[in-house]
């Protein structure tokens, strides 16, 4: 397996829910559902790259806060590192631009959907501390 990739996912919360938001047809990992973000590019901090995934994705503005985990994560198409981030709204409603749905959940209810494997270890964190 090839190097890993570092890739940023964001866990907005709005109203003591958390976005989720679901992966298109098209996409790798067709339907699954995960936090939002993407892949770090090149002279990017972390933060910067969610700033601006989630700008290209949903059309809104966040601010990052802490750190949440840096999940290590190999399938057969990839190797990545998933940092998540607790994130807040700044500016405008998130719109799907690239993504199938999405959905306001509270953290108890997270379980209820299919998540792309990466995120698992985030959701299980956010169920355990919301007890």
């Amino acid at each position: 397996m090839s190097q890993f990739i570092e890739v940023v996912g964001a866990v907005i919360v709005k109203d003591d829910k958390i976005l989720c938001v679901q992966r298109g047809g098209a996409m790798q990992l067709a339907h699954y559902w995960e936090f939002p973000g993407g892949k770090v590019e090149v002279g990017e901090s972390f933060e910067e790259a969610l700033v601006r995934e989630i700008q290209e994705e949903l059309c809104c503005t966040i601010e990052v806060g802490k750190q949440l985990a840096r999940t290590p994560h190999v399938n057969a198409a990839r190797a990545i590192i998933l940092n998540t981030y607790l994130c807040q709204l700044v500016k405008d409603v998130p719109r799907l631009t690239e993504h199938e749905d999405l959905c306001w959940l509270h953290p108890s209810d997270l379980k209820k959907l299919a998540w792309a494997e990466a995120d698992i270890p985030t959701v299980e964190m956010l169920i355990s501390n919301h007890r």
